[in-house]
């Protein structure tokens, strides 16, 4: 989950907010705070981070991070969402275990989601128009990436919308320009794990 947030924000991460409710609020959430730490700066670096490390690389990298806990019930028996500001911007991603073994991604800034964080992710901004799913996919098929896994999450009816792929094989620069230029595409990123 630290990863995908590092990997997702449209600015430097410099103030990190992590912050639980439900159930994992009665447990000690240090180690659950380190090994975010370590997503969010393995996304940034190659030198080799664990969880002993990551509390002081992060110091020295001028990134400050607060733990909190939420008494107000959520919509998930436990929720963490992952929160940083910057320059009057917002970005948020929150998780949760479904079942208590199956990570998920519900929610990704203002898109309400159900992802599987893992493998290689492609994140779609579009228009929610006819025809814009179809065109990634076929996109996608056309260039033999299979898509192992997708999720759709739009702000309103006809507004925003953001496509979630998990895809079986990296797709190339020129993939992601092709897939840039089709009708009511705002951006594509490309999420590794």
């Amino acid at each position: 989950m630290g990863g995908f947030f590092a990997q997702t924000c449209p600015f430097p991460i410099k103030d990190l907010n992590i912050e639980y409710q439900g159930e994992v609020t009665m447990y000690e959430v240090a180690p659950i705070s380190s090994a975010i730490l370590v997503g969010v700066l393995k996304a940034y670096m190659d030198e080799h981070v664990n969880d002993v490390n990551a509390p002081l690389i992060a110091k020295e990298r001028g990134i400050t991070f607060r733990e909190s806990k939420m008494t107000e019930e959520a919509d998930f028996t436990s929720l963490i969402t992952l929160r940083a500001k910057a320059g009057g911007k917002t970005h948020q991603v929150a998780g949760t275990l479904f079942g208590n073994k199956e990570p998920r991604l519900v929610m990704i800034n203002e898109y309400f989601v159900e992802a599987i964080p893992e493998g290689n992710i492609l994140l779609v901004d579009s228009l929610d128009k006819p025809g814009v799913i179809g065109n990634i996919g076929a996109t996608l098929g056309n260039r033999e990436i299979n898509i192992g896994n997708m999720q759709f999450g739009r702000d309103t009816k006809g507004g925003k919308s953001l496509c979630i792929l998990q895809l079986d094989t990296i797709p190339s620069t020129e993939i992601l320009d092709e897939l840039k230029r089709l009708p009511h595409v705002n951006s594509v990123q490309l999420i590794q794990p």
